[in-house]
């Protein structure tokens, strides 16, 4: 349950965004409600995520399995819920996305970057970061510096946007109900 009211003063800033994310996704996030109680920060965010979105230099299905790796470490499932059915929306292979929070159970699903960029987002996110030089390097080598960067960028990203969530205690808002995907647990055996 969230830890703060999901019905902030309904200001300008706020009617904007929420006429935005019902038109884009189909209904009024969650995160967007807890933040429009701050209009400054609500509206600093829409800026932010508008220029994060702008982002090309890293493959998309790449950056999608970080975001969600990332998510999945720090356990927002908000975060989880939300990725499901974008990962779903853009079209890329659900088979796949659903091993993602137990991706190192299952690492046959995923090439040898996939897994590369998947462990980073996790040693990334850890609280003390865990990476590592000869990481960074395969990585740079793989993606080139440019996404490198912004894959670095899209993690903090993810970072940010899962710690506020679980922060503010939201959980998942039924938006992979609308999907053909049934996640697989860490621990679990077998195929989905």
């Amino acid at each position: 349950m969230a830890r703060i009211s999901l019905d902030p003063p309904r200001g300008l800033v706020l009617r904007m965004a929420e006429w935005y994310s019902r038109r884009k996704y189909g209904k009024v996030m969650d995160p967007l409600r807890a933040s429009g109680h701050n209009p400054k920060v609500l509206g600093a965010v829409a800026l932010y995520e508008s220029r994060v979105a702008s982002w090309k230099d890293l493959d998309p299905g790449l950056k999608h399995l970080a975001e969600m790796v990332t998510a999945a470490r720090i356990g927002c499932s908000w975060c989880m819920d939300f990725g499901y059915w974008l990962a779903e929306d853009q079209g890329l292979p659900m088979e796949k996305i659903q091993y993602v929070p137990a991706w190192r159970e299952h690492r046959e699903h995923f090439t040898e970057l996939e897994l590369l960029v998947m462990e980073f987002a996790e040693a990334m996110t850890e609280t003390e970061p865990a990476v590592t030089d000869a990481m960074t390097r395969e990585l740079i080598g793989t993606l080139g510096e440019r996404a490198f960067i912004e894959l670095v960028a899209m993690v903090a990203v993810e970072n940010h946007r899962s710690r506020i969530n679980s922060a503010l205690g939201l959980v998942g808002q039924g938006f992979s109900d609308r999907c053909a995907v049934r996640p697989v647990a860490k621990g679990a055996s077998g195929t989905v």
